[in-house]
């Protein structure tokens, strides 16, 4: 046997072993990080409910600076679309689909490009005292098979980027 054999037969046991692994893995996820914030909650909550607001601590936003965006809508209203395109970023829109002042707002999110999926996410004030607010950020999808072995092995990485983004939020607030 060649060691080109070797290394072909050895990369196709890898292959057929993640995607028999993927077959175990659950598709639904759900990934939720929180903070608290030395503000009054309505502070906190007038300033997450702002989409364009992402662009100073969402690392995910920050990520692509040249990315082109159209907004749809009044920022922080139900219906208000945000989408984007950008080499880094890839293509998709983000849409406000609930508010309770003070304390919820729920996204949805549709990515385009690099993959199609559908993401929910929320972030959820909630008064600890007068000055301080304690600040949910909850993420949820599905990921067919068997991009779900992927989304497995990215929970970590996605839940340290919120807790990155949680705390860049702190610091503005704080300021």
């Amino acid at each position: 046997m060649t060691v080109l054999s070797i290394l072909l037969i050895t990369l196709l046991s890898i292959i057929i072993t993640a995607l028999f692994i993927a077959l175990f893995i659950p598709k639904d996820y759900v990934i939720e990080r929180s903070i608290v914030i030395d503000k009054p909650v309505h502070t906190v909550f007038d300033y997450v409910k702002l989409l364009n607001n992402q662009e100073h601590y969402s690392k995910w936003v920050m990520r692509d600076p040249d990315k082109r965006v159209t907004n749809t809508g009044i920022d922080g209203t139900v219906g208000f679309k945000q989408a984007w395109v950008g080499k880094k970023a890839g293509e998709g829109e983000q849409e406000i689909t609930g508010i309770a002042p003070n304390e919820r707002i729920t996204i949805t999110i549709r990515f385009v490009k690099p993959f199609k999926n559908t993401a929910h996410i929320y972030m959820a004030t909630q008064p600890l005292t007068e000055h301080s607010t304690k600040v949910t950020w909850g993420m949820s999808g599905n990921s067919k098979y068997p991009m779900n072995l992927m989304t497995a092995m990215m929970k970590g990485t996605l839940g340290n980027d919120m807790d990155t983004s949680l705390n860049y939020l702190k610091i503005i607030l704080e300021r």
